[in-house]
């Protein structure tokens, strides 16, 4: 057995998808075990950049079973057109699974995405994917299956059940017009065969990979700083993109997880509201946005930008487990004089090591500054520790013995053949 967990270790867009494009090259299986097609990723195939949300990093290698798990939320229209997508760039997708157990994203959760989220009077900054009402409904038990579409007498029973509670709500609540239950039946009937041929009891598939010594690859979603129990909440995801929820979304047991890499960046971004400690609203947060092209793959919406912060990395670490760590975007710091790490808060006059729960006392929270000398040289070709500036092999050791994490990885570019490995990332 040989398995590895690859973790957001900030809050989202650290570079995962690349990282697990890369170490995907050894894969048997990679499988994606939360969100949904909220997690825009960017893949190299043949020369080109492809984006995707939903399908797994390791969809471009056909050699590895991709895995959509039970934890994930499913779009079928979103599904079907990355296939065509994919399909129209030379990728042929036959070498992909969706659990027969994962949960159904259906036309009202968007709508009552955009709903709930007008009523609200601070912004979560949700995609309007319908996301969380579709975790909202399956907690609620009134949610759809994979596997409901593929009986018609079953779709047609949960499909009732659920537009008796939400065309109350749309009519009632939202003086909206009531969903018409048959043209959603036979839409949703019709994905249902055309998903046939990929579905499949996932678990029991990654087991059994997982007995047969095969190499599995899971692959997180958003980040750990946006998980719905250890992030920043209310202002996170529906999901649990913790390497724990790896075990629960993709149906396997704690103990057959063996390494969990965390990936970051050098600095931190964020989409969207919520508390951002170390976040800069200056030249240099601008000259990053622009340098790292900081813009969402699935919103477009302009990423915030701060310095690095331990604090937050170290939190990730502790609610994750996390057993490596994976560093992106070196390059981007070249070329400033002096680079920060926040290596503490102050809060109210107290210095404090800690992510605090409270909304309010983050926003008090003051970071505490370590300054290194920075760098001017490319180092976007850069293959060894010993080929960087000095001063950038020491921020890159600085950082891991704060966090006390070897490094596993570390890039200095977007391409894959920017991206660096230090030592054994799979256990054999």
């Amino acid at each position: 057995m040989s398995s590895l967990v690859i973790a957001g270790a900030q809050w989202g867009d650290e570079g995962k998808g690349k990282i697990t494009d890369f170490l995907s090259q050894k894969a048997d299986f990679v499988v994606r075990y939360a969100g949904g097609d909220n997690a825009g990723h960017t893949l190299v195939h043949a020369g080109q950049k492809l984006h995707v949300q939903l399908i797994p990093s390791g969809i471009c290698l056909p050699h590895v079973q991709n895995v959509i798990g039970t934890g994930v939320v499913v779009n079928p229209k979103t599904l079907f057109a990355e296939i065509d997508y994919l399909a129209a760039h030379g990728v042929a997708v036959h070498n992909l699974k969706v659990s027969s157990r994962a949960q159904v994203i259906m036309p009202y959760h968007q709508l009552f995405d955009q709903l709930q989220e007008s009523l609200k009077s601070e912004k979560i900054g949700t995609t309007h994917k319908g996301i969380g009402p579709a975790y909202q409904d399956k907690l609620e038990r009134i949610g759809i299956r994979i596997a409901d579409l593929l009986d018609p007498e079953t779709l047609r029973l949960r499909l009732e059940q659920a537009l008796s509670v939400k065309n109350l709500l749309l009519t009632k609540v939202y003086e909206q017009e009531p969903l018409d239950f048959d043209s959603i039946y036979q839409e949703y009937l019709a994905y249902g065969e055309k998903l046939r041929p990929y579905v499949a009891d996932t678990s029991y598939l990654i087991n059994e990979a997982l007995d047969a010594g095969q190499r599995v690859l899971f692959e997180g979603a958003q980040g750990i700083m946006l998980d719905i129990d250890h992030g920043t909440y209310p202002f996170v995801t529906s999901s649990n993109p913790v390497a724990g929820g790896a075990a629960v979304g993709a149906g396997v047991g704690p103990q057959r997880i063996q390494e969990i890499i965390g990936v970051a960046k050098v600095y931190c971004s964020r989409v969207g509201a919520g508390p951002f400690p170390t976040e800069l609203h200056d030249e240099t947060a601008q000259t990053i946005r622009d340098t790292a092209h900081e813009y969402g793959v699935v919103t477009g919406r302009p990423r915030r930008i701060g310095w690095l912060d331990i604090v937050a990395l170290r939190h990730a670490k502790r609610v994750s487990g996390l057993t490596q760590l994976s560093l992106n975007c070196l390059d981007v710091l070249s070329g400033f004089e002096t680079v920060k790490i926040a290596t503490a808060y102050e809060l109210d006059g107290q210095v404090i090591d800690y992510y605090p729960a409270s909304e309010r006392d983050l926003a008090r929270c003051q970071p505490i500054y370590e300054e290194l000398p920075g760098w001017s040289e490319d180092i976007t070709t850069c293959k060894t520790l010993a080929d960087l500036p000095a001063a950038a092999r020491a921020y890159l050791n600085r950082v891991c013995e704060l966090v006390d994490l070897p490094l596993a990885t570390f890039a200095v570019g977007a391409d894959r053949s920017a991206t660096n490995v230090l030592g054994q990332l799979w256990r054999d």
